[in-house]
């Protein structure tokens, strides 16, 4: 193996991180009694203590044991928009010794059904303005944030092990068949604590929380590392520019863990810079390229470099970070703490060397322990370089002379929508439902602000009418808003090969060359 990029590691930090012994809830404990009165939360202006997290984590596990029957193992859906509830909720679950399954907001009912079937999840957190949602799906219990009664439950002693599954985030694929990513104490500690010692994440941290916990990001950035080192969540419901420069200004916020497109939004609003937002340090992101121009302002503006990253949901976030004495742009960084990474040829998986395109593939103690139910799939995204085991990233990339990592193109079939991954094949399958529509293809298309949008290229059936209006109204219904199509294209024939498949590629192609 070849370790480069060690000329350009941080002077300060270690190599390597001790295995974890712990796990995610006992680091609520170990806070909350090192830090009680310290502010954990800070929602709409409301603050929690971290004891007080702690009391209603606590009352939310007992209910869950005593009222729900949640034992060991078993998964929990959790489905709530940014706040201190989605904390407390978190927390509850793992205290309970159970599995949380994080999904958006933004997921119609047809979409909860999945997941609450794949997961075989028996309960459910949610809030109030999602709670209808789930009219007749089968759930034994759902709790309502705010609204179901609680009470003063106290949950029995935990028996969890850092071994222990924990967290289940779902990710998709060419199938389109959403898959849930195992994650034990260990494999989310391992980042957890990397983030947290990478970026300085300390007591006196006050976090900026704008991306959404149910995706990795915010999941592990914004909230847990925040937790784990005792700092300070000030937390977003949703994004909004202005308000963002201003809690950043009224409570001095530290560090913000973001996707791109926020930067550019704040950076461009016309009222968010006439606040004061210097007191940001530490500014770390992913899920898409930073442009050179926005990452060039962001510095004048805060004298802040801008922290690009790269992961997945399969390795809990990430895998490559930029040094922060000497980033690089448009650069997903170098493999952090106890993280090997090669480029390979994809078909051969020989190693490749600098300049050279191939996959990118990983191996380290934040990887996945498995697909839920879906053991062949795991088996299958694995690959043996030089006598160990490689997870295929499905992204192609290439390495410079300093070892740092770049991204250039994608093997899966992948849109990137604002740092949001949308799988082609799960919203053709639902486009497909439509009754005007003969056949479809999903491809990316160019877009100013979220670097690629969703467009359905759509052949009608005969005889069948149907506006793209019509169609990009009746998707909003069918899926989250942020896999839905934003642009329509009618054609009278989708292209093919010689046995029938439809050539999305070529589509694709055309797309970007237009």
């Amino acid at each position: 193996m070849e370790y480069r990029h060690f000329a350009f590691w941080p002077p300060d930090l270690p190599r390597s991180l001790a295995p974890a012994r712990t796990t995610l809830h006992a680091c609520l404990e170990a806070t909350a009694l090192r830090v009680p009165d310290k502010p954990a939360t800070i929602f709409q202006d409301e603050i929690l203590s971290w004891a007080e997290v702690r009391q209603r984590a606590h009352a939310l596990a007992g209910y869950l044991q005593a009222v729900c029957g949640v034992r060991r193992g078993d998964r929990v859906l959790l489905d709530m928009q940014n706040g201190a509830q989605w904390v407390i909720a978190c927390f509850a679950i793992l205290r309970a010794d159970a599995v949380a399954v994080p999904v958006a907001p933004m997921y119609v009912a047809a979409e909860l059904a999945h997941y609450l079937e794949d997961s075989d999840a028996r309960v459910a957190i949610t809030e109030n303005d999602i709670a209808s949602r789930f009219a007749g799906l089968p759930l034994e219990h759902l709790i309502v944030a705010g609204e179901t009664r609680i009470g003063n439950h106290e949950p029995s002693a935990s028996v969890a092990r850092p071994g222990d599954l924990c967290l289940m985030p779902y990710t998709s694929g060419s199938t389109g068949k959403p898959k849930g990513c195992m994650h034990t104490h260990a494999t989310a500690l391992h980042n957890v604590v990397g983030s947290a010692v990478w970026k300085h994440v300390t007591p006196d941290t006050v976090a900026l929380a704008t991306a959404p916990f149910f995706h990795v990001t915010g999941l592990i950035h914004s909230f847990l590392a925040t937790a784990w080192a005792g700092g300070t969540m000030v937390i977003q419901r949703r994004w909004d520019p202005h308000l963002a420069a201003q809690l950043v200004e009224r409570y001095r916020c530290t560090h913000w863990d973001n996707v791109p497109t926020m930067v550019v939004d704040l950076l461009s609003h016309p009222k968010a810079l006439e606040h004061d937002v210097s007191s940001l340090k530490w500014i770390f992101g992913g899920g898409s390229a930073m442009p050179e121009a926005i990452a060039q302002k962001l510095f004048d503006v805060c004298g802040v470099r801008y922290m690009e990253g790269y992961g997945m949901t399969e390795t809990i976030s990430q895998t490559h970070i930029n040094p922060p004495q000497n980033p690089k742009k448009q650069c997903l960084g170098i493999p952090t703490f106890d993280t090997e990474s090669l480029i390979v040829d994809p078909d051969s998986c020989k190693p490749l060397g600098p300049g050279e395109q191939g996959e990118i593939v990983v191996r380290g103690p934040q990887l996945l322990t498995g697909y839920w139910k879906k053991q062949k799939d795991f088996n299958d995204s694995w690959t043996v370089v030089d006598g160990k085991p490689f997870f295929r990233t499905g992204d192609l990339g290439t390495t410079d002379d300093d070892g740092y990592f770049y991204i250039s193109d994608r093997l899966k079939r992948m849109i990137n929508a604002s740092g949001y991954k949308v799988w082609p094949a799960e919203v053709e399958a639902r486009l497909y439902k439509h009754p005007a529509i003969q056949e479809c293809c999903i491809i990316a298309s160019p877009d100013e602000r979220r670097g690629e949008t969703v467009k359905a290229v759509v052949v009608l059936k005969p005889g069948a009418s149907a506006s793209a209006e019509d169609i990009l109204d009746w998707a909003r219904g069918q899926m989250a808003t942020y896999k839905a199509p934003r642009k329509i294209e009618f054609t009278t024939a989708l292209p093919r090969t010689g046995s029938g498949k439809i050539q999305w590629r070529t589509l694709q192609e055309k797309e970007f060359h237009r």
